[in-house]
């Protein structure tokens, strides 16, 4: 039998503004051929998200239950299941939101919805009581989803623990993206620069929200010490989060406020990679980030903390360096690389390629996802390995 109306996905999030997570699913989303699959979404928040009028113009709704915070454990299962008994012609959940999933997922079960999936975005944890209660709600995840995806090896070892990994029950899912959004552009590269005064400029970047796990402290630690090696540094940074002001505070503090810019969040993020001339990255723990594909996808030379796992390393671009050194030892490496990471013309096939072989190319990834989604069977990507 022909199939006459697309099967509808939902995911669940934090929230629909820009993020990690909330861009890959968004990419995967545009990519999607829309007559056989449709995505919808169910947040933790009353507030308008960022990405909401382009989900709706993609023909996607958008639900909200309250967010959990612990002590409203009873309240937070209500609202899930008066949600899922009034919405649940759904072919599958997929909860991106790992910290609750174990409570949703088994809801969404019993109101019928054939297909349940986890997916393991973070190989890390927020500090303090937050991340305790975290790993404790999700701890029995691993037994109450038909499926646990990963984006990494280390994201699936700490979401669903070594052992589950090693029985081969869970699959890694590559944070694939647009590459050909993201390719090497010189008069995109001269404009944007130019629109933000850098055009002389040596310019760091970083695309990342402001928390714990970016690590943007060491981060202006690293450019202090690189103006003290070239008067031409700048650094340019793209995100939100709850720690800015405190960034904000800190680079004032070090003089450095003419030569930092913080720009937000940024819909057209690809514009601002043709502008930089290197990627700095030192996070304290992620699953794979997607930025730092999007910057080799970009053919930006890539310096990236110890603490990121090598599977982010698509290309020779990404260097790895450990963020117990000190600050002035990432600036000596950007310095050895300065003139290199300025050679960024000629390879941009070469980079399609590569993401295209190792499964990161999104357009390759959602045929590959849409016979899982209308199946319920054989997810693509491949079963995790342990590092």
């Amino acid at each position: 039998m022909m199939q006459t109306n697309p099967v509808r996905v939902l995911n669940v999030l934090g929230t629909t503004n820009l993020g990690g997570a909330e861009s890959r699913v968004m990419e995967l989303y545009r990519a999607l051929d829309k007559t056989k699959v449709q995505f919808d979404f169910l947040v933790h928040t009353d507030q308008e998200g960022q990405y909401d009028q382009e989900i709706r113009s993609l023909g996607g709704s958008i639900y909200s239950v309250p967010r959990f915070r612990g002590l409203n454990l009873l309240s937070y299962r209500r609202a899930l299941l008066r949600f899922f008994q009034e919405n649940h012609a759904f072919a599958a959940v997929q909860g991106h939101m790992t910290s609750t999933a174990s409570i949703y997922l088994p809801i969404a079960k019993k109101a019928g919805i054939p297909v349940t999936i986890a997916h393991a975005r973070s190989a890390g944890v927020d500090r303090g009581v937050k991340g305790t209660v975290t790993k404790l709600v999700r701890a029995p995840l691993k037994y109450r989803a038909d499926y646990c995806f990963t984006c990494s090896a280390e994201a699936g070892e700490a979401v669903y623990g070594r052992a589950w990994v090693q029985q081969g029950n869970v699959w890694t899912i590559p944070n694939a993206i647009d590459t050909q959004r993201f390719l090497f552009d010189a008069s995109v590269r001269s404009q944007v620069r130019s629109e933000l005064g850098l055009s002389d400029k040596f310019v760091l970047g970083h695309v990342g929200r402001f928390g714990f796990m970016k690590n943007h402290a060491y981060l202006i630690d690293i450019f202090a010490e690189l103006c003290k090696l070239r008067d031409d540094a700048a650094l340019v940074l793209i995100g939100k989060g709850e720690l800015e002001r405190v960034i904000r505070e800190k680079a004032e503090a070090l003089g450095l406020s003419g030569k930092v810019l913080f720009l937000g969040n940024r819909f057209d993020v690809e514009r601002y990679y043709q502008a930089f001339d290197y990627f700095v990255f030192p996070s304290t723990f992620e699953g794979l980030p997607g930025s730092v594909a999007e910057a080799q996808a970009a053919g930006l030379q890539c310096l990236v903390s110890d603490r990121v796992t090598r599977e982010a390393a698509l290309t020779e671009l990404a260097v790895y360096k450990s963020i117990e050194e000190p600050p002035v030892s990432w600036a000596c490496e950007i310095m050895r690389n300065a003139k290199k990471a300025l050679q960024r013309e000629g390879h941009s096939e070469a980079i399609r390629q590569r993401f295209i072989d190792k499964g990161f190319d999104v357009r390759e990834q959602a045929a590959a996802m849409e016979a899982f989604y209308i199946s319920g069977k054989n997810p693509p990507g491949h079963v995790t390995q342990c590092i």
